[in-house]
């Protein structure tokens, strides 16, 4: 069944828990990119227009509470402090910033709101019960509002206090982003126009086995590049100099060969070096020499992978080409993107994490129908597994 949103529910005058991802990357104090406080927007001015009394919660980074000093230095660089502030200057009204996760500095502040005003609460992994889905933690949070929003599409993979646990104790509710994500995601997987054309990369089989096993079902083509080329290489029997290789890995790599016969198209030639300083060469995947490691798909492969996409009507994107990171060996990457911006009436998706970073750092956001907020809870998406902070939230 569909979930709830947001507007199927009567917010106004209550005090309404929204998850959010505020995990934004900061550097000596700077906020470096605000990216997941733009995308929050739409939800948090939602619920301003509608009199509701806002109740902010998200994490920011990892939180180390095994080691007393590396705590306490978390403590003091992750605070969410400088997000609030941030927000404070992106929406018309009162932005409150509470340094406390529990307690009756936070209860005051909660219960002093005003309609249409902001509580941001610090950053929730400050409590070592949070990643634990402490079941107490999640009763006392769930306790200082009315309602729950789930809007952080970047944790409903994970079955946490301040997503998971909250919900089981409120009405909720999922916020406008996360609703996007699932049906934009659920478009391009499940509901897809065909040809379905599928790319992925990155530097591990394993990471993305289950993903591939899945789409072989959907998919019409799957195009497979980055490190995780290597193993399927090996498993072929080619010589793979010193790629990157995941023996461990070689007999699921025949099963999904064998399994995705002509579905699965592999790259090739690669860009190789005996070093990722040293000058680069130009090889087949038939034969990488003795030394040498492939670190991006060479230009032979670029153009088959832009044949393969030729009128395709959904793509799907999860994974870089190459060590996107290195100039010298983002070049399959960078090719991807140009090649799909320039695709005619296409359903383009990416599933997060470095190939969006990729395509955004690029200059390629607008020209992808989505970009998906979440690395790890579109993988899982796609891996046709259930997530469950979306699960736990109340049909409609």
């Amino acid at each position: 069944m569909a979930k709830r949103t947001v507007k199927d529910l009567d917010v106004n005058g209550k005090k309404v828990i929204v998850r959010v991802d505020f995990n934004v990357p900061l550097k000596d104090g700077v906020i470096l990119d605000d990216n997941r406080i733009q995308a929050a927007l739409p939800t948090i001015k939602y619920l301003i227009d509608n009199n509701a009394k806002i109740v902010l919660m998200s994490h920011l980074g990892k939180v180390n509470h095994k080691d007393a000093d590396a705590l306490a230095k978390d403590l003091e660089t992750k605070s969410l402090a400088l997000v609030a502030a941030r927000l404070n200057e992106l929406v018309d009204t009162n932005v409150v910033f509470v340094p406390a996760t529990r307690g009756e500095q936070l209860e005051t502040a909660i219960n002093a709101l005003n309609e249409g005003e902001i509580v941001v609460v610090e950053n929730t992994r400050f409590e070592a019960g949070e990643t634990k889905n402490d079941a107490d933690l999640a009763k006392y949070w769930a306790s200082l509002g009315d309602l729950f929003v789930s809007d952080a599409f970047g944790t409903v993979h994970r079955s946490h206090a301040s997503n998971y646990g909250i919900a089981q104790h409120l009405p909720s509710a999922l916020g406008f982003l996360v609703e996007n994500e699932v049906e934009m995601l659920n478009k391009a997987v499940y509901e897809a126009q065909r040809p379905v054309v599928a790319i992925i990369g990155g530097a591990k089989v394993s990471d993305k086995i289950l993903v591939i096993e899945n789409l072989l079902n959907t998919a019409d083509k799957i195009l497979i590049g980055g490190g995780m080329a290597y193993t399927f290489f090996k498993a072929q029997g080619k010589e793979i100099g010193n790629s990157l290789l995941e023996a461990d890995r070689l007999d699921i790599a025949r099963e999904i060969l064998e399994k995705g016969k002509d579905k699965i198209v592999l790259p090739v030639d690669s860009i190789a070096a005996n070093d990722f300083a040293n000058p680069t060469e130009v090889v087949t995947v038939d034969d990488v020499p003795e030394g040498f490691l492939g670190l991006d798909i060479g230009p032979k492969s670029l153009a088959l992978f832009k044949d393969e996409l030729q009128g395709a009507k959904t793509v799907i994107w999860n994974g870089p080409m190459g060590v996107f990171e290195n100039p010298t060996f983002a070049q399959g990457t960078i090719g991807i993107c140009e090649i799909i911006a320039n695709l005619p009436d296409v359903f383009s998706v990416i599933g997060g994490g470095d190939s969006a970073s990729a395509a955004i750092n690029n200059g390629f956001a607008d020209d992808f129908t989505h970009i998906s907020t979440g690395g790890g809870a579109s993988l899982e998406f796609m891996e046709g597994k259930e997530l469950p902070g979306i699960a736990i939230i109340q049909d409609k």
